[in-house]
């Protein structure tokens, strides 16, 4: 029988995939010894068979109740008992944090018989109350759905009616009458009364965690952090300490480090007389850890000393939930802290100045998502800004956008094509959609524990919170600064300051951030842009992380570059050659015209003079891009894209001649007899019709102008004293005998320029493999081939049978939905079906030729997963764009350390 339910005592840290990161790290917690509240954790497993079958499996109830009574005598309280009530929390916890996408629900088990004995056991009415109205509001939108605003529009009008401040404010008769109103809001939306009955709350409040792992937010979540469909969430149950007790109590959050900046230190968020969803929610400005100290020595001592427990024990910033009840200090949640990619690259480098990790640990303890996020530009700190507010920093970056207000605005912006800063009093989980779309999120109230900063920085978006100078009005479309009486609407353009915490007028101009100057023109250029020290400490923890990758990393990373510019910014980025040089982009604009006359050509002749024109213009682009790569490789592939490309679009050609007849304007023998070439070569499916290898067999001399252009420009530039190392690269090869039609063809041509010139040229000559039959039987390829390429784009396609530029549109989504695949296999390889393709490829491949060089060239290359998979299976380079080159380098040294760890 398969076992739902674990108590604390029986987990640890490594059971996140059955109970969940923040169950198994209560778990972890217990063993230490810290002041963790009796619970229990409810399994993945148990979601995944709830969400199959739609109700919870007979066993889950019966392991529930043996835990609950477990706890109950622990306590000496039964759940809901009307004299003294053993109250609970029921929380979510995934394997991954997915901050604020799943529901709490705290204070369950009480009633209108126990909230009487919760205010007598604890002498304080008003805490019992406040605990009631809040189990309402929470289990109402939460495990009912109801519209969470109907809630909070009672309780913002019952304050604003009698002139409070904030919750604090009520009295005692004020709660008791938000209670009554929010059992009647409960009763009007469902037609029920709200359940007096204790282990049905909590029953209830279970399945509606199990239900929050499907919610719009939580999929939007998990498909932009590329967290699986399937895993499900854990519950974890856990007895109720208060933090709203009064002025001896309060709930926060901290860090062992700052989560924005890395730097050591103490930081953290504290509210007095407030529960643990008061912190996250925003709703009030919060205290500081220092404040703590000052009101709380005790607590903050054995808070500070517990921090260091855990940050030593996981060897890494964690980051700590804990509740104050009336000077007693409980922990409720840990875990390895999310941190701003600044942060992540400087605690790394910290903590290996500090013993507690190695240098090559540091390496897998970033990212190449947060490198790519250094390379952003920066605000210009020279250039004129008028500021209109200043806010907490939560979230480095710069973000220039229009004002938007909600969702709804964002995505309508965004979709417009606009770059938007979504503005709100606090965020929520319903913000997630447009936290996504935005290129930033300024808020008026919250601190850096905020819903707000927590998801901005997991998401890498620059973000500005608790701006208590802003009046936020959705409903009127204004943006209010009170310190200087201004008002904005929607749709104006500002822009926001993540590391600074400062708000601008208008659209503030941009300039490369000292990473991008370090990974361009080197260290001393990176510390030289830097304006402070803790810039210059962030420059040089990078380059102590990126270099130690390079020294790691089997992969030699290459980049896709089809002209001089992209390829000499490539090689300021580290790039080692070109994978791959797409030859069609070079038959475009002007050029289109002499490809056409090919196309029309009626003899040899009218043919020839095409190409003769084209050769030199080739010649002239492969001497630009080889002179910028002097010494790499430089793979080129031959044009691969289907005939119709660089003809009219039959549709359109059709009718512009359609219309030249009925005006009467004259329709040439040329329009004829172009509309008859775009006719013949009409294809319902191009991309798997005439193109690659197959255009070059049809289309005499097409190939070989090409190849005769390598060679000559390869000539060229050894005659200017350069060392020049072309590749030939033929593409969409299925058949060995495509590959040795080619290859003969080119070794000729090869030698015809050798021998006229007296000067020796040896260019390798290989293949991609694009398709199911070539990885199959790579084994005879490889016969005819110097290297191969793995084309992972096309090779996804056909394996697939997807066309990607109508199938991501059409249905992606509801694949994602369906749990077909939890990430698009265009963005990371399908390691379970393409990639067996590649792996079998490379095997295939040198067991005809042990030392053959196999590379990706596809868009997989940059990808930090495809990457990790491309090196555990032999791949010796892979290439990407030019910009992702100092990703795919960091990516790769990550990869090298982490499959060496797996496979020792």
């Amino acid at each position: 029988m398969t076992k739902y339910v674990y108590s604390f005592l029986e987990g640890n840290r490594d059971m996140k995939d059955l109970l969940g990161g923040k169950g198994a790290n209560l778990a972890e917690m217990v063993h230490l010894g810290l002041p963790v509240p009796p619970g229990f954790t409810i399994t993945t497993e148990a979601c995944r068979a709830y969400l199959e079958a739609g109700e919870t499996p007979e066993t889950l109830d019966v392991e529930v109740t043996a835990h609950l009574r477990k706890v109950e005598a622990d306590m000496g309280k039964q759940l809901g008992d009307p004299t003294d009530p053993l109250l609970v929390s029921v929380r979510s916890g995934a394997k991954f944090s997915m901050p604020g996408m799943m529901e709490t629900v705290l204070n369950i088990g009480l009633n209108d018989q126990s909230v009487e004995g919760l205010a007598q056991q604890s002498g304080n009415d008003r805490f019992a109350w406040d605990s009631y109205r809040r189990l309402i509001q929470m289990f109402g939108k939460t495990v009912l759905d109801i519209d969470g605003d109907l809630f909070a529009d009672a309780l913002h009008g019952l304050q604003q009616k009698n002139n409070y401040s904030g919750d604090l404010d009520m009295t005692t008769e004020d709660l008791k009458a938000l209670v009554v109103e929010y059992k009647q809001i409960v009763k009007d939306a469902t037609g029920e009364d709200f359940p007096q009955d204790p282990r049905k709350q909590m029953d209830l409040a279970v399945e509606a965690v199990f239900r929050s792992w499907n919610t719009d937010r939580a999929r939007i979540y998990r498909r932009r952090e590329r967290i699986p469909h399937d895993l499900g969430t854990a519950v974890n149950i856990c007895t109720m300490v208060f933090g709203n007790m009064g002025d001896t109590s309060g709930t926060g959050v901290c860090f062992t480090r700052d989560p924005s900046t890395g730097h050591s230190g103490v930081y953290g968020d504290y509210l007095v007389n407030a529960q643990g969803e008061d912190v996250v929610a925003g709703i009030r400005n919060t205290l500081s850890l220092a404040d703590l100290q000052r009101l709380d020595s005790t607590s903050y001592d054995e808070l500070r000393a517990i921090m260091t427990k855990l940050e030593t024990h996981y060897r890494d910033l964690c980051d700590i939930e804990f509740t104050i009840q009336q000077g007693k200090l409980w922990m409720l949640q840990t875990r390895v802290g999310k941190r701003t990619p600044a942060a992540a690259f400087r605690v790394a480098a910290q903590l290996v100045d500090e013993r507690l990790i190695t240098t090559d640990e540091a390496v897998t303890r970033v990212t190449g998502e947060q490198l790519t996020s250094l390379l952003f530009p920066q605000f210009d700190r020279d250039a004129h800004k008028t500021v209109l507010t200043r806010g907490m920093p939560a979230s480095p970056g710069a973000a220039v956008g229009e004002i938007v207000l909600n969702n709804q605005q964002a995505l309508e912006r965004t979709q417009a094509g606009a770059s938007v800063i979504l503005v709100r009093r606090e965020t929520n989980p319903d913000d997630l959609a447009g936290m996504v779309a935005a290129a930033g999120v300024l808020t008026a109230r919250g601190g850096k524990t905020s819903h707000a900063a927590v998801v901005a920085r997991g998401m890498g978006r620059c973000c500005v919170v608790g701006a208590e100078d802003l009046i936020v009005d959705e409903a009127a479309g204004t943006v209010h600064v009170k310190s200087i009486n201004r008002t904005f609407t929607a749709g104006t353009v500002i822009a926001i300051d993540g590391t600074s915490g400062q708000v601008f007028e208008g659209d503030v101009p941009v300039v490369d951030s000292p990473v991008m100057t370090y990974i361009s023109h080197g260290l001393e250029a990176g510390l030289a842009a830097s304006i402070d020290e803790d810039t210059q400490e962030l420059v040089k923890a990078v380059d102590r992380i990126l270099t130690h990758a390079d020294s790691k990393r089997r992969l030699d990373v290459r980049a896709n570059a089809d002209n001089p510019e992209d390829a000499e910014r490539a090689r300021d980025f580290g790039a080692q050659g070109i994978g791959l040089c797409r030859t069609e982009h070079m038959f475009l604009g002007d050029r289109r015209k002499l490809i056409e006359a090919v196309i029309l050509a009626d003899t040899d002749d009218e043919r020839q003079e095409a190409f003769d024109a084209l050769v030199p213009l080739q010649t002239s682009d492969f001497v630009g891009i080889f002179s910028a790569m002097d010494g790499l490789p430089v793979t080129v592939r031959l044009i691969d894209p289907p005939l119709h490309e660089f003809l009219p679009d039959l549709t359109e050609l059709t009718a512009q001649l359609a219309v030249k007849e009925a005006t009467g304007e004259e329709v040439t023998a040329h329009d004829r007899k172009i509309l008859a070439a775009v006719r013949a070569n009409h294809e319902q499916n191009p991309m798997l019709g005439l193109r690659g290898v197959r255009l070059g067999l049809k289309i005499p001399g097409l190939f070989q102008l090409q190849i005769r252009a390598i060679a000559e420009a390869c000539l060229e530039c050894k005659r200017q004293g350069l060392d020049p190392r072309p590749e030939i690269m033929v593409p969409l090869i299925g058949s060995v005998r495509e590959l040795q039609i080619v290859r003969d063809e080119a070794e000729q041509i090869i030698a015809e320029v050798s021998q006229a010139s007296g000067v020796e040229l040896s260019l390798p000559i290989g293949n991609m493999i694009e398709l199911p039959r070539a990885a199959m039987t790579a084994e005879d390829i490889a016969e005819e081939s110097d290297f191969f390429s793995f084309g992972t784009n096309d090779l996804t396609q056909t394996t697939w049978g997807f066309s990607r530029d109508d199938v991501e549109a059409s249905f992606f989504n509801e694949y994602f939905d369906n749990a077909i695949f939890g990430v698009s296999p265009f963005e990371t390889i399908d390691m379970h079906g393409v990639g067996q393709l590649v792996e079998l490829g490379v095997q295939k491949g040198r067991s005809t030729k042990p030392d053959l060089h196999c590379g990706v060239c596809g868009e997989h290359g940059g990808d930090p997963l495809s990457i990790h998979f491309f090196d555990s299976v032999g791949i010796d380079y892979v290439s990407c764009s030019p910009f992702r080159v100092p990703v795919a380098r960091l990516e790769a040294g990550r990869a090298a350390i982490s499959n060496d760890v797996t496979n020792a």
